[in-house]
């Protein structure tokens, strides 16, 4: 999703940055998510309501995912759709859980749906190993 960075900037979200040094999951606001998206290398965002019941299923998967010191330097960021309409709106989440992968400032991954532990598992070694310039370069040739 090429620009999509500038959404956040359109409604005015801007922040100090959330750093990806410590492990485990962290709440973000609106007033935070561009910086966090941005500061960081790669950055999962989970979107979610504690009214939903697959939102408490993938609750203890994305959080224990985010304890493992391989996954160090990742930031595993949480957002609150009730405390955070406006995002939730600019970001186009429909349904929750919603997972958004960011890396280098690109959303690199976005969808609904609670995921299992080895898929989740499986995305983070996708996105560590994601080239962006090549994947950027493929894109242009296939146009």
């Amino acid at each position: 999703m090429p620009g999509a960075v500038s959404i956040w900037a359109s409604v005015g979200i801007a922040a100090p940055a959330i750093q990806g040094d410590s492990m485990a999951t962290t709440q973000i606001t609106s007033a935070e998510f561009e910086q966090t998206i941005t500061g960081n290398d790669i950055v999962f965002v989970d979107f979610w309501a504690t009214w939903c019941g697959p939102c408490r299923a993938f609750g203890p998967i994305y959080e224990e995912a985010s304890d493992r010191p391989e996954n160090k330097g990742i930031v595993f960021a949480k957002v609150d759709i009730d405390q955070n309409q406006d995002l939730a709106a600019a970001a186009g989440i429909q349904a929750v859980p919603t997972l958004m992968i960011v890396k280098s400032g690109q959303v690199v991954f976005q969808q609904a749906g609670a995921l299992r532990a080895e898929d989740l598992d499986d995305l983070i070694g996708q996105v560590k190993k994601l080239d962006l310039n090549a994947a950027q370069a493929g894109a242009a040739q296939a146009e």
